[in-house]
């Protein structure tokens, strides 16, 4: 049964990690929020796109901040308590270090199922639906930067607009083409890109085309009203096929290596969060005196390895330099000994061999 002292230590953990996680996530979003503006500004990105990028990139973020989010709060919380000597008190009465892990189990449980359904469903398709975005944006405006020079077609072609309008109108655009020794250019005074699925247009209106080769005198001049162009614009490559975007029930059961480590990062989220949470409870034991931050420096030290350990093992699993079958998991393995191990120096279950024979020993 949950008990006051249970309610007590989870309201405790809880309320430190929805500050400690909207602190991160606001941090992080505030930087992506500069990022997609920027492209907005750019016209590599539709206007109306951008709180939708800002939600779809908050989601992602979400599975890495739960968990250290978690590690953070379980560290303050439980340092505070031993800072104002609450636990000092909680002992006294009778309630060990084990106590500690009911209402921690419990938040990391929660937050595991939640960090699985983001990792495992919800960050996919949110993947999957930004790089939609990005896609239809420079589909549909050809991914051009107003005031500067794009190769089209290749390097036969230069095309240069000196601005577009609200209704994705071109202004002052200038294209050359070259074939061999001849070149094309033209100028208008406006234009628009037009996709018809199989190729791309640019329709040009109230401008003039010149046609000739360099260094000759034979060019020919030709004034148009409407005048279309085919043309290539630089978009970005297809990337259907990439790991981060595929659902895990495609995953699942590949023997590309690269599938395999995407599965693996996906599971190891959920898995850090549980790890973490009951790593932090150790961690957490300061002196009365030492104050609430005292070990945070060196929990945030063991984070970083953690993390960093991580992300060298999925680029060695994709590699082929460590087996699939080892994978990410040795990274949890050694997390797990460690926290193992210091929850049984803290229990006192794990003294040393020659002081249980020396206790154990008759007196004479």
């Amino acid at each position: 049964m949950f008990r006051i002292l249970d309610r007590y230590i989870f309201r405790e953990i809880a309320a430190t990690w929805v500050a400690v996680t909207g602190v991160l996530l606001f941090v992080l979003l505030t930087n992506q929020l500069a990022r997609v503006l920027g492209q907005a500004a750019a016209d590599k990105l539709p206007k109306a796109a951008v709180f939708t990028m800002l939600w779809l990139t908050s989601v992602q973020y979400l599975t890495v901040l739960i968990p250290i989010g978690l590690f953070l709060a379980v560290m303050l919380a439980l340092g505070r308590l031993y800072r104002d000597s609450e636990m000092t008190a909680l002992m006294a009465c009778g309630a060990g270090p084990r106590r500690l892990y009911r209402p921690v189990l419990l938040l990391a449980i929660l937050l595991v199922t939640v960090i699985g359904w983001l990792s495992l469903d919800v960050g996919p398709r949110a993947a999957e639906q930004a790089r939609t975005i990005r896609e239809a944006a420079s589909r549909e405006i050809g991914s051009l930067v107003p005031g500067r020079f794009l190769s089209a077609g290749g390097a036969s072609a230069v095309f240069h607009a000196e601005g577009v309008g609200e209704d994705r109108q071109l202004r002052e655009v200038f294209i050359q083409r070259r074939d061999g020794d001849d070149v094309e250019v033209a100028l208008a005074g406006s234009g628009e890109l037009r996709d018809d699925g199989e190729r791309r247009m640019l329709i040009l209106y109230d401008g003039r085309r010149y046609e000739g080769t360099p260094g000759q005198r034979n060019f020919r001049i030709i004034s148009f009203a409407e005048h279309g162009i085919p043309i290539e614009m630089p978009t970005e490559e297809a990337t259907a096929d990439e790991p981060d975007v595929m659902p895990t029930a495609e995953l699942l059961g590949s023997p590309d290596v690269a599938h395999i480590a995407e599965l693996q990062w996906r599971l190891s989220m959920p898995l850090s969060a549980l790890l973490l949470g009951l790593l932090a409870v150790p961690l957490s034991r300061t002196q009365p005196r030492q104050g609430r931050y005292g070990k945070l420096a060196a929990a945030v030290l063991v984070y970083l390895i953690y993390s960093n350990l991580l992300g060298a093992a999925r680029v060695w699993t994709e590699r082929e330099i460590v087996p699939a079958a080892v994978g990410m998991w040795w990274v949890h393995a050694l997390l797990a000994l460690l926290t193992g191990a210091l929850l049984l120096q803290q229990t006192g279950a794990w003294a040393p061999l020659w002081t249980r024979r020396r206790r154990s020993r008759p007196s004479k």
